[in-house]
């Protein structure tokens, strides 16, 4: 099985933040649930995704999941298409519009190393937290590319390798097993969500945008309160995070590297 089988079948089997309630599946309080949980632990993305700000804009979704913010951006206005490597996140977000009685211009399952659509087709494309699992995420990264129209504008969520959560799986899987050879790289590959999951630095995603004429507008790592600072753990866990978010700097040590782009004319 290569690792696009195995991460196809990783998510297929449960869609992201959908293992948060025990509401019947695809009912509106299943929904609801998923929706208040998803903004609960990660507020960060209202303030990143701007949604209302792009009322009118052509926008695809790399990576639609559960459809928590594809909803946010079918609500906003926008002409919103989603791709997602599985086909139960795509029989999700086609419920999830249903019931709430919006409407997308298109849904597809789709690989994001190959978008199905032209040269600079989009407004905006977005995508939180998706192409780090991808065998080939610089690929991922050339496709959003090639499909935003020149001045578009593309916001990704990526996972940081200099935060607070890859050194606490260091911690786990590095250190208390005697392995202090591991790499952070490493520990996130292994130990992540599905297997191949990548993290990056500020100056990586600066040298992959430029080879694939974005520019980049503004990197936010601020430690995230629920993963980097531990925020669902008991005080002493919490206590400890933020003495070392106090040393590594909070705008430096977030998991969550929130990256906003812009497409050169050149």
């Amino acid at each position: 099985m290569t690792i696009l089988e195995e991460v196809h079948d990783y998510w297929n089997r449960q869609s992201c933040g959908t293992g948060v309630t025990d509401a019947p599946k695809h009912s509106r309080a299943y929904f609801e649930e998923i929706e208040q949980y998803r903004y609960a632990v990660e507020p960060e993305i209202f303030a990143f995704a701007q949604f209302t700000r792009h009322s009118g804009q052509k926008m695809l979704e790399v990576g639609v999941g559960a459809g928590t913010d594809f909803l946010q951006w079918c609500r906003a206005g926008t002409q919103a298409h989603g791709v997602d490597l599985t086909e139960e996140a795509i029989a999700n977000v086609q419920h999830r519009l249903e019931i709430f009685s919006q409407r997308a211009v298109e849904l597809k399952v789709a690989n994001a190393e190959k978008l199905p659509y032209p040269d600079n087709n989009f407004d905006l494309v977005y995508s939180w937290g998706v192409i780090h699992h991808s065998p080939d995420t610089e690929k991922c990264f050339a496709e959003i590319a090639r499909v935003v129209r020149k001045d578009g504008t593309v916001k990704l969520m990526l996972y940081h390798r200099h935060s607070l959560v890859a050194f606490y799986l260091w911690v786990r899987y590095g250190l208390l097993r005697g392995r202090l050879w591991r790499s952070l790289s490493d520990v996130v590959y292994h130990h992540m969500e599905s297997i191949g999951t990548k993290s990056y630095t500020r100056s990586e995603v600066h040298d992959m945008a430029r080879r694939h004429g974005l520019a980049v507008r503004n990197i936010d790592v601020t430690a995230s309160p629920t993963y980097d600072l531990l925020g669902q753990y008991p005080w002493p866990l919490r206590a400890g995070a933020y003495v070392l978010a106090s040393l590594a700097g909070f705008s430096r040590c977030g998991w969550y590297m929130r990256i906003e782009m812009t497409k050169g004319c050149g």
